[in-house]
């Protein structure tokens, strides 16, 4: 059963960079490239939007702090863009996203989405919620533009994300600082901010060669990534992580931890472009990992199959192709270039 092409997409966003944040703002691109209207809002202000959540012709894609609203939505969407760690956002607000995502379970017209099996495995086995589609994050479109990659002078390796403990950047940082030792010309770039930046600038103690950027748009991201040979992050629960995609779109090579949605990317680009990190974060295999990322060249990496209106595209199939009403819980994979990432067949 078919239902009509929404109207207008309400999408709830967040300020961080990365994250929630780029990824409305990339559906948003999407669904403009297929002539659809949208709007990112803060999940604070979607109550204050009776009008849109009740209306049918609406669709609204609501981020996990504003799936509260889903109970009083109609034709809505509610991401699961990881899930909560009681030991970094504690218990109340681990139990208030749970709680969240439970709702949606509960709520006949919201369907839950995560942005990666990994997520999504996690949410089904260990919280026993229902997982109604996978569908990886977009990859604006700013980051798929071509560029004169010979006239890129590469040497940064860099952080694009949150200064928060969970990324693990103290870990990683004294590896860090004996790869730029032993490599004259090379520097350090942590974009965005956080928590954790007084310490993290302590840690560094005045070394000329790190620099901290504080939060960038998206054109600033893309061009600081240009400039680095080595992207680097050591969340090990990243959900997929959109940092990992514009950097490997930019000719970055990417380290990352053995673990996490990241390694659903692309996985046989494990060993050649992307380089995993031990999950003991030891200092001496942590330096052997950034230090084999330095091998290959910088060659732009093609998404067609994270291009933000293919994703875009996954999201209208979820939501026209399968009533809100249905009861059948439909799976969606890894979307294809030149297809909408429907599997008809499976289940999650």
């Amino acid at each position: 059963m078919k239902i009509e092409t929404p109207s207008k997409i309400l999408i709830t966003g967040g300020q961080e960079v990365g994250g929630v944040g780029s990824f409305a703002e990339g559906l948003a691109d999407g669904f403009a490239a297929l002539g659809i209207p949208s709007e990112i809002i803060p999940p604070s202000r979607i109550l204050s939007r009776w009008r849109d959540l009740r209306d049918a012709k609406v669709l609204k894609i609501l981020s996990a702090t504003a799936v509260y609203a889903a109970p009083f939505a109609r034709r809505v969407i509610c991401m699961a863009h990881g899930f909560p760690r009681a030991d970094a956002q504690g218990w109340i607000k681990f139990l208030a996203i749970i709680s969240s995502y439970k709702l949606a379970n509960f709520c006949s017209e919201a369907r839950l989405v995560a942005v990666s099996d990994y997520g999504a495995i996690h949410l089904r086995s260990i919280f026993n919620l229902k997982v109604d589609a996978v569908i990886h994050n977009p990859l604006k479109p700013l980051f798929l533009e071509t560029f004169d990659r010979a006239a890129q002078h590469r040497n940064y390796i860099t952080y694009v994300g949150r200064l928060h403990p969970v990324k693990n950047l103290h870990r990683v940082l004294p590896a860090i600082h004996d790869l730029l030792k032993e490599t004259p010309g090379l520097r350090a770039c942590f974009i965005g901010d956080g928590e954790q930046r007084a310490e993290l600038e302590r840690m560094v103690n005045g070394d000329p060669n790190f620099e901290f950027k504080g939060s960038l748009d998206s054109a600033g991201v893309r061009g600081w990534l240009r400039r680095t040979h080595v992207f680097v992050s050591g969340c090990e629960t990243e959900a997929l992580g959109i940092s990992y995609l514009e950097a490997l779109s930019q000719g970055c090579s990417v380290v990352m931890p053995a673990c996490g949605g990241g390694l659903e990317i692309a996985p046989e680009l494990i060993g050649t472009r992307i380089h995993l990190l031990p999950l003991s974060f030891d200092r001496n295999e942590t330096l052997a990992a950034l230090r084999r990322a330095f091998g290959p060249k910088c060659e732009p990496v093609t998404f067609a199959a994270y291009e933000a209106k293919v994703i875009a595209q996954a999201y209208l199939s979820l939501d026209m192709y399968f009533p809100c009403m249905g009861t059948i819980n439909y799976g969606f994979r890894k979307p294809q270039a030149g297809t909408t990432g429907v599997n008809l067949s499976g289940h999650n």
